[in-house]
């Protein structure tokens, strides 16, 4: 029997193990997409504890404890701090399957090198031992993100955001770590919540001086927050796409849509589907014009609770996985920017892990010269990113396209513990590589196995990307380097 999580954790072959530790554990780490704040990671910001640091804003732990009948009043309601850390080393010993588990107990040992498992009985033990650490310097938000030999950390951010932090974050020459913006017009594209999408496009209306009245200046309004973002160094937007609709609309339509929801007058579904139809084809082919990479969080049906949406609000752990069908207007989406040869490269996450098979074909259906995988099946995302779902995406790429060229792992995470993600990614990658290897599927050639579990670790999201990194960033493209 193995010990739990030791030095092979999830590695279960020779091959395996071989390819983890000596090609896949120093390579840097490319988080191009997650929900980090600049703001505290200019402050390097320092936690007065572990629920302020683990529990603050993270909803795969909240969904965890409700489902454990934990009362509200622990999770994200007023109870003391060492309280709700009890509450959750209670849920941890129910989590017997669950990807928390590991995560929880990766995160124990990489940061604080706390080796015991988290229960009830100890909690107040390692809630001790973690928060003295936390006073020290070694783990504030700076340092905690260069301890991870962290590269590049790719934020989310909203199209009116001045990127104030990611500036100073520029000019600030003691911190390596590159920061950069992704452009995420989620508000803009929901015309159907008409009070919120008014102000919004009030405030974008006065951020960039254009008066907004149709659709031709809203795009306007959007371009010339694109090329603000272009100037600090984005190169990548998010889309969150709840369900993927092809609606033709003329410009005149579309028009009429604007002046509508301007007058805060009811929006139909066929007018909702005509305006994020047409509105998803003139950013793509804003986003080719500037060499950005697009990406497609495809089928989350958000804030299935009512009751807590209205008491608390959203990202809180109340989302599931949407059914609805999407081949076909995705297709047609896409196909619509391919056909002048405006598709810009672009990333489909699907929610649904039924969607993997339909995902990774139609990845392939618009492939071209010049960029290897040009359209990517992007990482097992959010209800996925576990033993069985980073399997069946890997899997399914393979399978039906080029794992090779896959730009592998992200954090999509709000949390600065959450790197050890990634060495939880390398080690499944691995291991199914290893499998294949001593199955005699593949070939035991290690320098052309470790490359491509090196490339996708690191190289294909530094090649597929191609950002710009900061001036004093020691970057070790050799395989295998550290560049933190």
């Amino acid at each position: 029997m193995k010990a739990f999580m030791g030095k092979d954790f999830l590695l279960q072959t020779e091959t395996a193990k071989k390819l983890y530790h000596d090609y896949a554990v120093e390579m840097p780490i490319y988080d191009y997409h997650c929900h980090l704040n600049p703001k505290e990671i200019y402050e390097n910001r320092k936690y007065k504890n572990m629920t302020e640091l683990w529990l603050g804003e993270d909803h795969y732990k909240w969904r965890a404890m409700r489902a454990n009948g934990i009362d509200e009043y622990y999770i994200t309601g007023e109870a003391d701090d060492f309280e709700k850390f009890k509450k959750w080393a209670e849920t941890v010993e129910k989590l017997i399957g669950n990807p928390l588990y590991h995560w929880t107990h990766l995160e124990l040992r990489r940061y604080f090198g706390v080796e015991t498992v988290l229960k009830k009985s100890n909690a107040k033990i390692i809630w001790d031992r973690c928060n003295e650490k936390l006073q020290s310097p070694e783990f504030y938000a700076r340092k905690l993100i260069s301890r991870s030999n962290v590269a590049l950390i790719g934020t989310t951010d909203d199209p009116i955001d001045d990127l104030r932090y990611h500036k100073l974050l520029q000019e600030d020459k003691s911190f390596a770590t590159t920061v950069l913006p992704s452009f995420r017009p989620d508000v803009v594209m929901a015309i159907h919540n008409t009070l919120e999408w008014v102000d919004y496009v009030k405030k974008l209306g006065s951020v960039t001086g254009i008066e907004i009245t149709n659709f031709t200046n809203l795009m306007a309004a959007l371009e010339r927050r694109m090329d603000y973002f272009h100037e600090i160094g984005c190169k990548l937007s998010d889309h969150s796409i709840e369900r993927v609709s092809f609606e033709p609309a003329t410009l005149e339509e579309l028009d009429v849509i604007v002046k509508k929801a301007l007058q805060n007058y009811a929006i139909s579904v066929k007018e909702k589907d005509q305006f994020l139809t047409q509105l998803l084809v003139a950013l793509g082919r804003a986003y080719h014009k500037r060499d950005w990479v697009m990406q497609y969080h495809i089928g989350a049906l958000r804030s299935a609770n009512s009751r807590l949406f209205h008491k608390i609000g959203i990202n809180i752990g109340c989302d599931s996985i949407k059914d609805e069908p999407i081949a076909i207007p995705l297709v047609k989406l896409l196909d619509e920017l391919d056909q002048n040869g405006e598709l810009p490269k672009t990333i489909l996450y699907g929610l649904n892990p039924n969607y993997n098979e339909t995902l990774a074909t139609i990845a392939g259906d618009f492939q071209e010269g010049g960029t290897p995988s040009k359209v990517q099946f992007g990482s097992a995302w959010w209800f996925n990113d576990h033993i069985d779902g980073m399997v069946d995406q890997m899997k399914a790429l393979g399978n039906l396209g080029l794992l090779s060229r896959f730009v592998g792992m992200l954090t999509d995470s709000r949390s600065f513990l959450s790197y050890s993600r990634h060495e939880y990614f390398r080690r499944i990658l691995c291991n199914i590589i290893g499998n294949w290897v001593e199955n005699g599927e593949y070939p035991y050639d290690l320098e052309w196995l470790g490359h491509i579990v090196q490339d996708i670790s690191y190289n294909n999201a530094l090649h597929y990307f191609d950002f710009q990194f900061k001036e004093n960033h020691s970057l070790h493209e050799q395989r295998g380097g550290k560049c933190c």
